[in-house]
């Protein structure tokens, strides 16, 4: 190996801690704190609390959860049992998952744009017993694979009440059976099987136990109190199903802070300004999105010309932060300006008390980074694997280094093998995937560092530069390795991209596919005569050829000769989720893509 660092762990836990005691201590400690504001709740779904609708303060949550708990008891739910939760983001999905961890229970989590045959899979391999669903259409998938679940006995459909007849029929069951169970809940039980979207092969169960995810969480507190405190809030848009939304879950009941579910992205921006958050849950994407939206409403103002100034600007000022001498007076001044005129405004589209994003699932690049915090939203960007329960490393606003992960966090050890990929060792580590040794074996080496298959570095003074991931490395017909991620997210910052995805591998020479973002597309189209062309019908039209060439050549100036993309292909349409070219996080699944785009690929190829 060749460098490691570790950082002493600030909690350490109890073996006998639960997820759920939490719920219990809030209830005694501050029963009035506002838990939860839930946007228009439906009484069919679950009812009102008392008093204001919209709030759920730390007594009426435990209330809530005491009564599924006990709902679920008397449905012959047993400890260790797992229940699959397939639910897009609302308040529903928290009050079951911690139900289910009151009684000792494992929740399963579902992504609620699954196929029903990942349905099907999730649930069998889990050997779930039971199922809560949001929707009609998800209980119609689940019905439709029924009979390949023999041990599958109930089924709850949140939207049909469903949850409120269960806590009806758990009135036979008294308070103490379910303190009983919520007590003998051992932090070395399993909380939850999150099975990993995968952009290869099968999901494989990561069997995450309560003391992982509580020392994950409490060590993340201790490092980010400006996030997790009890005056801070937070709209959460992406899924639950993901560990990373799942973390941020648990630290905002650990510390009484305030959250918001929010089921749709599309919704969102409304809910950011009524709501006002103080720091927001994101991906790349959606901050790669809100500054081109902002791009674009300057520019529809005809002040594309001042957006363009702010946008130097505040890149400057947030590179001239990490000097030691740090902005000059003149600096400071012009960036209050452009304050005025320009980053406010940015900043209201998240609600106006919003100064931080904690970024994951990809990287977000060092131009936008240093973007947003010149413009007064600092991008805290972290790394993790569902593995790790999933945080492990973090850039903290009082310390941080713009195009790293941060440093680890308290009780984490992170090195670097010879061959470059990221190895950990640390109580956050899951112990293993459910019911395939052999793939938990394969991920440890033989003296226990957990194998991350990501390639990365760390500097002088410990943040971790994410470089690669072992299996996306191409290597090139004249035996060239290149990461393919950092000159992808170079491409994908022009306005007019959405997706690019380089190929190689085996090959020539390095190209790329590009997909046009819709949004700008219908813009870009206008613009130059062509109101009702479709991206197939133009995508070999020069001028969007032109446009797409130098988003290619602002990012081969950042790579060497071999690494630069030699030639690209314009595709007709978009990767999506739905078209299972993305995963519900957004990262492309390369082999899908190639399966699926092979006559594309052929042509960057052709006469070679």
């Amino acid at each position: 190996m060749r460098r490691d660092v570790r950082v002493k762990p600030k909690v350490t836990g109890e073996e006998s801690v639960g997820l759920a005691d939490v719920v219990w201590d809030n209830a005694r400690r501050d029963p009035d704190a506002a838990q939860f504001r839930r946007p228009e709740p439906d009484t069919r779904s679950w009812p009102h609390p008392s008093g204001d609708p919209s709030v759920v303060t730390c007594r009426q949550f435990r209330d809530d959860v005491l009564a599924v708990a006990r709902g679920l008891v008397a449905a012959g739910v047993t400890p260790g049992a797992r229940v699959g939760l397939m639910s897009r983001t609302r308040y529903e999905w928290t009050l079951v998952d911690y139900a289910v961890w009151t009684i000792g229970a494992v929740t399963v989590p579902v992504y609620d744009t699954s196929s029903a045959e990942q349905l099907a899979w999730i649930l069998a391999d889990s050997g779930a017993v039971a199922c809560v669903v949001e929707l009609a259409d998800h209980a119609a998938a689940l019905a439709g694979v029924r009979d390949g679940l023999p041990e599958l006995r109930r089924v709850w459909q949140i939207d049909s009440g469903d949850l409120i007849q269960l806590a009806e029929q758990g009135r036979i069951v008294d308070d103490e059976a379910v303190e009983r169970r919520r007590a003998a809940v051992s932090g070395a039980d399993p909380a939850t099987i999150v099975y990993t979207s995968g952009t290869t092969g099968r999901p494989k169960g990561c069997v995450l136990t309560h003391r992982n995810i509580h020392l994950d969480v409490g060590n993340a507190i201790a490092a980010l109190p400006e996030l997790f405190n009890r005056t801070a809030s937070t709209v959460l848009f992406l899924p639950l199903a993901h560990a990373f939304a799942r973390m941020v879950q648990v630290g905002m009941v650990q510390t009484r802070a305030t959250m918001v579910h929010s089921p749709s992205p599309r919704g969102v921006l409304e809910q950011l300004r009524r709501y006002r958050p103080t720091f927001v849950l994101a991906v790349p994407r959606v901050l790669e999105k809100a500054y081109d939206r902002a791009r674009q409403q300057a520019a529809d103002r005809h002040r594309g010309w001042l957006f363009e100034i702010a946008d130097r600007m505040a890149v400057r000022y947030s590179r001239a932060l990490d000097t030691p001498s740090g902005p000059g007076m003149g600096l400071r001044l012009l960036r209050q300006v452009l304050d005025l005129l320009v980053y406010r405004r940015l900043r209201a589209a998240f609600g106006g008390r919003c100064r931080v994003a904690v970024v994951g699932g990809a990287p977000l690049g060092e131009r936008l980074g240093h973007f947003f915090r010149g413009a007064g939203l600092t991008t805290l960007e972290g790394y993790g694997l569902t593995e790790t329960s999933p945080a492990l490393a973090v850039n903290r606003p009082s310390a941080m280094r713009i195009g790293t992960v941060g440093r680890p966090l308290p009780g984490v050890e992170l090195a670097i093998a010879d061959g470059g990929e990221i190895l950990v060792r640390s109580d956050v580590v899951f112990p293993g995937y459910w019911n395939n040794a052999a793939a938990t074996s394969e991920t440890f080496t033989t003296d226990g560092w957990f194998r991350t298959g990501d390639l990365g570095s760390l500097d002088d003074d410990g943040y971790l530069r994410i470089t690669g991931r072992t299996k996306e490395i191409m290597v090139t017909a004249a035996g060239k390795n290149i990461a393919p991620a950092p000159i992808e997210d170079r491409v994908r910052a022009h306005p007019l991209v959405s997706q690019s995805m380089l190929t190689g591998d085996g090959k020539p020479y390095v190209a790329a596919l590009v997909t046009i973002d819709p949004q700008a597309w219908s813009r870009w189209r206008d613009a130059h005569g062509h109101p009702r062309a479709s991206v197939a019908e133009l995508r070999d039209d020069p001028a969007l050829r032109g446009e797409i060439q130098t988003a290619i050549d602002r990012a081969n100036r950042s790579v060497s000769h071999a690494e630069a993309i030699k030639s690209f292909r314009i595709l007709p349409d978009d990767f999506t989720e739905a078209n299972g070219e993305l995963t519900p996080t957004l990262k492309i699944r390369r082999e899908v893509v190639q399966r699926h785009r092979a006559a594309d690929i052929e042509a960057l190829y052709r006469g070679h």
